[in-house]
Order: C-alpha cells, then sequence, then structure tokens
C-alpha cells in the first residue's frame, strides 16, 4: 500500500465524547480513495460510486496523525476498486495501529456525468505491478 495523505484530528473534528468524528473520517477516507483513483486514471474526472462496510477498530484524539493509505485493487471497464486503510500513527515512536479500512469504487466520468472507458494502457498498469 502506498501513502496517500495524512491529516491530522483537530478539536474542530471531533464529536460529543472527544473521538473524531466518523464523517470527518469517511470524508478524508473519500477523498484520499478519490486523489488515488484520480492518479491511477489519469484523469481528474473521477466520482464515488461505491464504499464498503466500515467498522472503527481505535479511536483517534485531537492531535492524533492519521495517515491514509491505498491501493488498486481491480480495474473494471470504467471503475477502479480501491482498498483505503487509516492508520493513526504515533509521531513519538513512529507506530500505527488500523483505524479502519474499506473497499471503494469510483467511475471515470465525461463532462456530462456519464462513464466513459478507461484507457487500456490504465487497465494494464496493474498486471504490470502485481507481477
Amino acid at each position: 500500500m502506498q501513502l496517500i495523505s495524512t491529516h491530522i484530528c483537530k478539536t474542530r473534528d471531533v464529536g460529543n465524547h472527544g473521538n473524531l468524528f466518523g464523517g470527518v473520517m469517511l470524508a478524508w477516507i473519500d477523498e484520499s480513495g478519490a486523489a488515488l483513483a484520480a492518479e491511477f486514471a489519469e484523469t481528474g474526472k473521477i466520482v464515488t460510486k461505491h464504499i464498503s462496510a466500515l467498522d472503527f477498530k481505535n479511536a483517534v484524539r485531537p492531535g492524533q496523525l492519521i495517515k491514509m493509505y491505498g491501493k488498486v485493487l481491480k480495474v473494471g471497464k470504467s471503475s477502479l476498486t480501491i482498498q483505503v486503510e487509516a492508520r493513526r500513527h504515533s509521531v513519538y515512536n513512529g507506530t500505527q495501529k488500523l483505524v479502519c479500512q474499506c473497499d471503494m469504487v469510483f467511475v471515470r466520468i465525461e463532462g456530462d456525468g456519464e462513464p466513459v472507458p478507461i484507457a487500456p494502457h490504465i487497465r494494464k498498469k496493474l498486471n504490470i505491478e502485481e507481477k
């Protein structure tokens, strides 16, 4: 998995119990996944179609860092399936704990929002990287 982005949990990001609000985490996951999908598909015209079920494994508190990692699992005709993992990163010793992970599907679109095929050379990239 490659590092996609890093976020810091701020006090404005927490809910009533002092932990990172789940909706904020979902926004970070969606943005990170979209960035990876856009880079891989060589286009800025990418939309989220699906986010799999998501279980929060560890809490995140204000001041803690979250690192987003991802990898492309599958390339379809006009879609990409990506796995995204959020890990809580300790700045003190470099250890990481899994916060949550999910699989996401992104679709390449054209100007009117209709799906368009992903270029053949992009579909081949995944086969090359897996060898």
